[in-house]
Order: structure tokens, then sequence, then C-alpha cells
């Protein structure tokens, strides 16, 4: 059966809620925007799933829209912070699972997570990126950049590679994946002495080095 595509509401289409919106989009994942300004709802209409005009802190509004059926639903109203607290104390009645808040101090954060916030976020445009590209994360488990261009990445083992042995795989030409180190989820420890025989586990975690961009590409738009 073919996983549903990911859905992702955002609420407040400033600089942020815009970037993450057309970013999320670029990748497949159906996006709800919402602002209650029409310029900016029309700003995001071209490449979001649908942009809607209306207030964010009205429940019945977000309930009409559905707002309360994802999973996963970003705040973008950091300018107004009574906005974003009510908000997100609407999201959380809703029983909305993840709640992306945006907020702009610690004071404001601790508040908005008390309120129902599960992770909340203080920075613009940079900050975008990298939570569109954890919102579509599948086999990374965890990256850490080496320079510009590479990085070295910790992956869970993708279905096709269970019950394959890395010899018949070829990772490195047909991935472009230097595997330098197996975890398997017995004993939790990273073996770095492993042969071209060893035989995919579906527990296994992988830790490789490859270009950024390109496993990242990989991970986003893999089939599971």
């Amino acid at each position: 059966m073919a996983k549903k595509t990911k859905q992702v509401a955002i609420l407040g289409l400033g600089i942020f809620g815009s970037t993450l919106s057309e970013t999320l989009s670029n990748y497949g994942v159906e996006v709800l925007a919402v602002d209650n300004d029409p310029t900016c709802v029309e700003r995001v209409s071209e490449f979001v799933t649908r942009a809607v005009v209306a207030d964010v802190t009205d429940k019945d509004q977000l309930l009409e829209l559905g707002v309360n059926e994802f999973d996963t639903v970003v705040v973008s109203l950091s300018k107004h912070f009574e906005e974003s607290v009510l908000c997100t104390m609407i999201l959380k009645e809703f029983g909305v699972k993840d709640i992306i808040v945006k907020a702009r101090t610690k004071r404001k954060s601790m508040i908005l997570t008390k309120v129902g916030a599960t992770q909340v976020i203080n920075v613009e445009k940079d900050m975008a990126h990298r939570v569109a590209k954890t919102l579509l994360r599948r086999s990374i488990v965890d990256l850490i950049e080496l320079d510009d261009e590479y990085s070295i990445v910790e992956i869970k083992a993708p279905n096709e590679w269970v019950g394959k042995t890395l010899r018949n795989l070829n990772v490195r030409t047909a991935y472009g994946m230097n595997i330098i180190g197996i975890r398997g989820q017995e004993d939790k420890k990273m073996n770095m002495d492993f042969l071209a025989d060893y035989q995919v586990d579906r527990e296994d975690h992988f830790l490789v080095v490859a270009k950024t961009k390109e496993i990242e590409r990989w991970d986003y738009l893999m089939k599971d």
C-alpha cells in the first residue's frame, strides 16, 4: 500500500511561513497555507496545495478548514504573540500531534511550550529550510556537515536494502555513499569492521559519508 502523502498546515505567511510553504511544496508535501492577509495568501497560492484567507485564532474557521485533521501544524505568527498563544491552545485542544511555533525570545518560547507547542523555533528564512528538511526525512536519523559539500550521515536501512548483501547493493556506485559503520539494534554498538558479504537487517542503521545535497534528495524522494 502506498504511503499517504505528508500533509502540513502553515498558519501565518510572513517570510518564514511562505518560505517553509514553498520548500515543502517543492518536495511534494501537501500544504495548507493560511493567513488573514489576502496579499500573503496570493503570494503562496501558486505553489501550495491550498491557500486560504482566514483568522487563525478563530476555532470555527480552523475546524472548517480541517486543520484539526493535520498531524503537523506550523504557527508562524511571532509578531503577534497573543495570537500565537491562542492559536497554539486551539491546536492543542484539537489534539494536533506536532505543533511547531515560531517565537522571538526564550521567555515567549517557554510560554508557548507550556500551552501546547511541541517545538518552538526562533529564526527566519534559514531555519525554514532546516525545518522543512527535518519534516521531509525518511531514512536519515542524523546528519553532520563536514564542509560545504560532504556530510557524515546516519541512516536507517531502506526497505529495498533488507535481506541483500553490501556486495550486491554496491552502495558506493548505486547511491554515492561510502559506508563506514553499521549499528545493529540489539547491542546498539557501531561496527566498523564488517565484510562485503554482510546481509542487511531491517533494524540496521548505517553511518555513511556522502554529498549532502545528493543524500538529502535521495532520502526525501525515495519510496517507502
